[in-house]
């Protein structure tokens, strides 16, 4: 089976700098597509960055672009997600999520793996 798993989740104040990483285990077919996506309480989940697995194109939410960059870790069998000018409004659990074929996608539907999920809060 093919597992995610989040960490680098925290507190940071308005403005602060935060990495989440996601680390991929188990089978897979080929090389997988990755996501980012965030869900705050009350809100439904939404889409914050994703990249195709050869790292040539890279997709963002119109709220974190120039923001955030998503990117291949060191690990080849993961990804990362560098949060720079972080605001409240970014606060949220945030979920790695892996997707089988090429492309890459916004729709979370397309998305067949999902970790656990990382908290982020943001202070004012």
């Amino acid at each position: 089976q093919v597992q995610l798993v989040e960490s680098g989740g925290g507190l940071v104040q308005a403005g602060d700098s935060l990495r989440l990483s996601c680390s991929v285990s188990g089978r897979t077919f080929g090389n997988f597509d990755m996501g980012w996506f965030r869900q705050a309480p009350g809100k439904e989940r939404e889409f914050v960055a994703a990249i195709s697995w050869d790292a040539k194109n890279t997709i963002y939410a119109d709220s974190v672009r120039g923001r955030f960059t998503i990117a291949r870790d060191r690990n080849v069998n993961s990804v990362a997600l560098q949060m720079n000018n972080m605001e409240p409004e970014d606060t949220a659990v945030y979920y790695c999520a892996a997707r089988r074929g090429p492309g890459v996608s916004d729709d979370a539907r397309y998305y067949g793996y999902w970790g656990q999920g990382t908290q982020v809060t943001v202070s004012s």
